[in-house]
């Protein structure tokens, strides 16, 4: 091996030990009225019961990042609506946006209903258009912990790293063979990428780049709509909802988000944004 790859194998290595040493913690969670958007979300909740009597008891915190929304009396709540109002008020008060519900039946501390918001695992939202009936619940809700860099002290660092990081794949990286196309028609042609719906997988030239499961079922539909608008409500429910997952429009915008930059290596494709509508997959 070169000098010249040793040096930036061994820069490479001491950028990652300085990141490691430079990560901080997360901050703690904002406790200053804390207390009053969780009171709220419990308010709505039983305005939405139809009872606008019964007291939310006071917010306790079980631990660092875990806090827990308790009633007076028992109540009947929709699934939906508690995941549409818990999203509303961390939104509106711009809490974190990574987090787990569990709502636990009082006398028997078991889980009636729970779900997770979170880029990592994506929205996990079962079981939701169902009534549930009358009772004691508590309603726990849990911010996932996540690291945060401080940027302003790996700046520096970041330089030798992004020249080492061209040099390497230059150096190293090869491009990953591909096997002989030996039938084009199984292959979707858009621009300059060729397509298979069935491999996973974007051909651009004589490069692979592998494509998950929802980039595949979404980019299937953009094909076989291409240059018309696709409604975000039909993405939705043809790569999630189909398969039992209810999610945000959010999750659209970064799958979509995701498929762009998949794209960007040919310059007459473009998915563009069709404001109140959906997405338009333009090939020119």
């Amino acid at each position: 091996m070169k000098r010249s790859a040793i040096f930036f194998v061994l820069l490479t290595f001491a950028w990652l030990i300085s990141a490691v040493a430079f990560i901080n913690q997360k901050n703690k969670l904002p406790e200053k009225n804390l207390e009053i958007v969780f009171r709220n979300i419990g308010h709505q909740l039983l305005l939405h019961a139809k009872d606008s009597t019964s007291r939310v008891l006071p917010v306790k915190k079980t631990d660092e990042n875990t806090y827990q929304i308790s009633f007076q009396n028992n109540f009947v709540f929709i699934p939906d609506t508690l995941v549409n109002l818990v999203h509303r008020e961390l939104e509106k008060y711009h809490l974190p946006n990574e987090y787990i519900v569990n709502v636990k039946d009082c006398a028997q501390q078991g889980t009636v209903f729970a779900y997770e918001i979170s880029d990592r695992t994506g929205n996990l939202i079962p079981c939701t258009g169902r009534k549930q009936e009358a009772g004691c619940y508590v309603i726990e809700i849990e911010f996932l912990k996540t690291d945060k860099f401080d940027f302003s002290l790996l700046l520096m660092l970041s330089i030798p790293l992004i020249v080492a990081g061209f040099y390497l794949k230059k150096t190293f990286w090869k491009k990953e063979n591909i096997e002989p196309i030996a039938d084009n028609n199984n292959f979707i042609h858009l621009g300059k990428y060729q397509f298979s719906a069935d491999k996973n997988v974007l051909i651009f030239e004589n490069e692979i780049t592998k494509l998950s499961e929802k980039e595949t079922k979404s980019l299937q539909i953009f094909a076989g709509n291409r240059n018309q608008i696709v409604e975000r409500e039909r993405l939705m429910k043809e790569i999630w909802e189909d398969d039992g997952v209810f999610v945000i429009s959010r999750n659209v915008d970064v799958l979509v988000s995701k498929l762009r930059k998949k794209l960007s290596e040919d310059e007459s494709i473009k998915i563009i944004n069709v404001h109140g509508k959906g997405y338009k997959l333009i090939v020119e």
